[in-house]
């Protein structure tokens, strides 16, 4: 992909080599109109030379002497010219000895000018006077404009090479100090993240349109920081704000036990009531983490963590998890090694994926979670043996509130609300690296590969 700076030199070049050739084209065709027009001029000075050693209104001269009259005239400019008389007939009286065997065509009705090709002589430019009783015929070689036209088109190719080198250096140049008022733009608002949403790019005095986008984008990031920041607020609320509410109607609630004791209708439906009050948390906490994350809020606290020592203590929690579901759990890989991670956010991804992975494989099924260095540094990858998604489930699966039901019978749906692999991905990027999914190619069953750099 062609950058802006090398198509802008490529449009410079072009435009200035277009020029160049359209410039020497036009020259060549002025040259050779000029050079024409010359051969008429001295056509026409020659004529009027002849007409002076002989009188074109004399009918009587006979062939000698109409030779003696012009013979030397024409052997003093053999080298410059062809001269032939002829009377009106087309009757040929006089031919100038250079011109050989050749007779010059009557061009009585054909404009009195032209180009013709003689033999042994080439091209040569013809002039055809009338006057009197005689038609005087002067007719030069074009050889040497043909060369001269043909070493004006051998130095113009060289001339247009030469200002096609020259328009790349200087379109190169001049696309860089162009275009250094838009990379000093890109630089800044390069810099402005989340968390250095104060800085701006700096705007010239001049008033162009330059400045004018300078401007523009500003009250853009102008309003990012108002958006960003009204996130924040609303993440530093919300815990309050939702999240106490919601405790105390469960402490009212929970004061409901004792006097619904007796009552296992009511009972019952309290139970559910502080259920859904728990399901309610969770989506709060979820929904928390990832407005958080999204907005910049959340910084993962980053340091060295062996992926082998993290994953031994967390292997015995998913071996539970996965034995409460009547579903098998191993570590198919963990292998030594280091990377940069928050053991706290690393820790609840896997689960999260661990957690789905399980709900979603049969009775008796096995779920792997492996640890290696992958193409991208580290990579884990948990595997089990649901049944699978179709292609365009498999787009969408890391979305917020989306959930998918196995198919098949395989699996029984876990109860959730369709976050965890959204707070996965965030999780995932959080620390500079990419979550995806694939079928399985060996039998049904997914494949959630999370690349994390080391």
């Amino acid at each position: 992909m062609k950058t802006f700076t090398q198509r802008l030199t490529l449009r410079f070049a072009a435009l200035v080599t277009g020029t160049t050739v359209a410039v020497l084209a036009a020259g060549g065709w002025l040259l050779d109109r000029q050079m024409q027009r010359s051969l008429e001029l001295l056509h026409e000075g020659e004529f009027r030379e002849l007409r002076g050693l002989i009188d074109t209104h004399r009918a009587d001269y006979s062939r000698d002497e109409l030779a003696r009259r012009i013979s030397r005239r024409a052997e003093n400019d053999a080298d410059l010219y062809f001269i032939q008389v002829h009377t009106e007939q087309g009757a040929v009286l006089y031919r100038s000895p250079n011109l050989g065997s050749n007779v010059l065509p009557d061009l009585s009705g054909r404009g009195l000018r032209g180009t013709f090709e003689l033999p042994a002589i080439g091209p040569v430019f013809i002039s055809e006077f009338h006057d009197g009783a005689w038609h005087v015929q002067i007719a030069s070689p074009l050889a040497p404009q043909r060369r001269l036209l043909s070493d004006y088109i051998k130095v113009s190719a060289l001339l247009a090479l030469g200002v096609a080198a020259l328009g790349f250096v200087l379109g190169y140049a001049f696309s860089r100090v162009t275009l250094r008022p838009v990379r000093a733009i890109a630089t800044t608002a390069n810099r402005i993240r989340s968390d250095k949403l104060s800085e701006r790019i700096p705007v010239g005095a001049d008033d162009d349109e330059l400045a004018a986008l300078a401007r523009l984008l500003n009250q853009m990031f102008d309003r990012l920081q108002a958006s960003f920041e009204q996130v924040r607020r609303f993440t530093a609320d919300a815990s309050h704000e939702i999240k106490t509410p919601l405790a105390l109607i469960r402490l009212n609630a929970e004061k409901l036990r004792a006097r619904l004791a007796a009552d296992p209708e009511g009972h019952a439906a309290l139970e559910e009531i502080l259920e859904e009050i728990e399901q309610l948390n969770q989506v709060t906490d979820r929904l928390l983490f990832l407005a958080k994350s999204e907005s910049g809020a959340l910084h993962p606290a980053l340091r060295s963590v062996a992926p082998a020592l993290l994953l031994a203590p967390f292997a015995e929690d998913a071996q539970v998890l996965a034995a409460d579901r009547g579903v098998r759990f191993a570590l198919a890989a963990n292998e030594a090694g280091e990377i940069r991670a928050d053991p706290g956010l690393l820790r609840q991804l896997l689960l999260n994926l661990v957690a789905n992975a399980v709900a979603v494989s049969p009775a008796g099924g096995l779920v792997t979670l492996g640890s290696a260095p992958g193409p991208a540094g580290w990579r884990f990858e948990v595997i089990d043996e649901g049944p699978g998604l179709v292609p365009a489930q498999l787009e969408r699966m890391f979305e917020r509130f989306v959930r998918f039901e196995p198919t098949g019978g395989t699996g029984e749906a876990r109860s959730g609300h369709g976050l965890g692999l959204a707070i996965c991905r965030s999780i995932a990027e959080l620390h500079g690296g990419s979550i995806r999914a694939e079928n399985r190619s060996d039998r049904s069953g997914l494949r959630i590969s999370v690349d994390l750099p080391r």
